[in-house]
């Protein structure tokens, strides 16, 4: 591959940074192929199969796979040249390293492999979206499969693990309210895996979820339905009009996670949640942590790829409602004036250490 840019009227061709730029999507093709390698190592089961680090021929993993043994060895050759695996060429063998194994199976403290899926995910309505550069509009809910299945594992890793221990002790007297027994809605609940843990967790509470999805809904009342959960109920809703729609003084806590930017209107979602807390209630925000400039994201480090998502999905999905089309990437400055316009008087921003990529909120009527 070579450069063949020419000098614009204004600008001096610099040859090194041509060259520099060429090596750099090089190796990002091969990154982005590794990643897809990886996402279908997760979903088939493969790296759970590779786990324990013993060394295995392609048919020899198949077998433990139950997979074909032709795609198996393909994979192999493509994970030996990405060296995500080690390979014994003499036994014709392949080996998991253990640091690898930490990161990408269930074994470690998160599994990275979660996150290889989004692209793949996207790419499914890379026609879509371009369609709607050219002609406007979005990309309804219903063309992204298994959207809410990966935002779920997604989930399990950065708020399941720290909900009870560090995400409800941002506002202190929560655990022990919950104890008690309070009213709690969740908006854009998805898959409704933390109402769960908390229902679970907090018997003596009431519990509720919202979401636009039927597909999320059902499948998280057929879930709760399976654990016994009495105090939880979930709701196919769409929350557009929850301004005016919210029962007033009604709940708590209201709690959101990552589901703010993608709202249709997200400020009618906002005064809707003030509107129904009651008077010492606590409203908790989970969102994607980037500024509202695009000059202040240039060092996030994972800033290109949530722009990305933001075209491909979650912008989409809000201009597909005739919506406003906030964006992933928001930003704190934007959160603060939508949070301010909404109601709300006390207004806090945390980080957890576990998590580069989200801000919690704390805010109080």
């Amino acid at each position: 591959m070579t450069a063949q840019a020419k000098p614009s009227v204004n600008d001096a061709f610099d040859a090194s940074r041509a060259a520099n730029f060429e090596y750099r999507f090089v190796r990002a093709l091969n990154e982005g192929a590794m990643l897809q390698l990886i996402s279908l190592a997760h979903r088939s089961g493969l790296l759970g199969h590779l786990a324990d680090g013993e060394p295995v021929t392609s048919s020899e993993l198949a077998a433990k796979a139950k997979l074909d043994e032709r795609y198996v060895r393909e994979w192999l050759g493509g994970a030996t040249v990405a060296a995500l695996v080690e390979h014994n060429p003499q036994a014709m063998t392949y080996r998991l390293p253990p640091e690898h194994t930490t990161l990408l199976t269930d074994g470690g403290e998160a599994n990275l492999a979660v996150f290889s899926q989004y692209l793949p995910l996207m790419g499914q309505v890379e026609d879509d979206v371009l369609a709607c550069f050219r002609h406007g509009g979005g990309v309804p809910y219903s063309r992204y499969t298994r959207f809410h299945e990966v935002m779920a594992q997604d989930s399990g890793q950065t708020v399941l693990p720290v909900l009870l221990d560090a995400i409800l002790p941002l506002a202190p007297e929560l655990p022990d309210r919950l104890a008690q027994g309070i009213d709690v809605l969740d908006l854009g609940c998805g898959r409704g895996l933390a109402l769960m843990k908390l229902a679970e967790r907090f018997p003596s509470s009431r519990f509720t979820g919202y979401d636009l999805s039927k597909e999320a809904i059902d499948w998280a009342a057929e879930r709760a339905a399976r654990l016994g959960l009495d105090n939880l109920r979930f709701e196919e809703r769409d929350l557009s009009d929850f301004d005016r729609t919210a029962p007033a003084q009604r709940y708590d806590l209201v709690t959101t996670f990552d589901a703010i930017h993608d709202q249709a209107h997200p400020l009618n979602l906002l005064k809707g949640v003030r509107r129904t807390l009651r008077k010492d209630g606590v409203y908790l925000a989970q969102d994607i942590h980037s500024s509202s400039h695009h000059h202040g994201d240039r060092d996030h480090p994972m800033g290109t790829l949530l722009y990305t998502l933001s075209i491909m999905h979650c912008m989409s999905v809000s201009l597909a409602q005739g919506g406003e089309g906030l964006g992933t990437m928001w930003g704190r400055e934007k959160a603060r004036e939508y949070f301010g316009k909404a109601g709300f008087g006390n207004i806090e921003v945390h980080q957890l250490p576990h998590d580069i990529q989200n801000d919690y909120w704390v805010l109080r009527p």
